[in-house]
């Protein structure tokens, strides 16, 4: 009974001690740690919970899919080179300076454009620095893989979310499909 009782007891501190991490107890200073800013932060990238990015506008995708815009309109980079790019207020002014300019949401991309600053976008996707992933988009484009196949049907969302979970068993089993090279040097620096 006491064995019980002093196992339930440190389950139960262990337990308190997990929750008070994950809910964003602000880091302990007096440790140095390379790798986390706390043990919640840990906690997180260890289970892969990330936050859902919280986009300054609704950027309707699926709006401009249906007009036939493709995903290389936007994101510029996506074929050159690793990053595929964030759209530039700039860009966006580009069609809608004339296209649609009298809508509430254009005009806040009007707003941003005329006072010179950036939406502030948030990525949705990417890899947690400790993954030591380098991820080069250029080269998934010339093996004609799909957006689709890493971004989920962006067509149907409004707002892009992360609709796939980009796991070393999820790349690692595209690449043996696509034969492409499966050694740790290829994705890992």
């Amino acid at each position: 009974m006491i064995c019980r009782r002093s196992t339930g007891a440190a389950a139960a501190l262990a337990l308190a001690a997990f929750a008070a991490a994950c809910a964003g107890a602000p880091p302990d200073r007096s440790v140095y740690t390379p790798a986390h800013e706390s043990v919640g932060t840990a906690v997180r990238h260890f289970f892969n919970i990330r936050r859902a990015a919280t986009q300054p506008l609704p950027f309707p995708h699926r709006t401009h899919i249906e007009k036939q815009a493709m995903c290389t309109d936007c994101h510029e980079t996506v074929e050159r080179g690793p990053i595929a790019g964030i759209p530039s207020v700039r860009l966006c002014m580009t069609c809608h300076e004339q296209i649609a300019a009298d809508r509430p949401l254009i005009k806040q991309v009007t707003s941003y454009s005329a006072r010179g600053v950036e939406i502030p976008w948030q990525r949705v996707y990417g890899f947690a620095h400790e993954a030591h992933v380098r991820f080069n988009h250029a080269p998934h484009i010339r093996a004609n893989v799909e957006c689709t196949t890493c971004h989920g049907d962006v067509a149907k969302m409004t707002v892009a979310e992360r609709a796939v979970d980009h796991t070393m068993g999820f790349c690692v089993n595209c690449h043996r499909e696509k034969n492409a090279p499966n050694d740790c040097l290829t994705c890992h620096y």
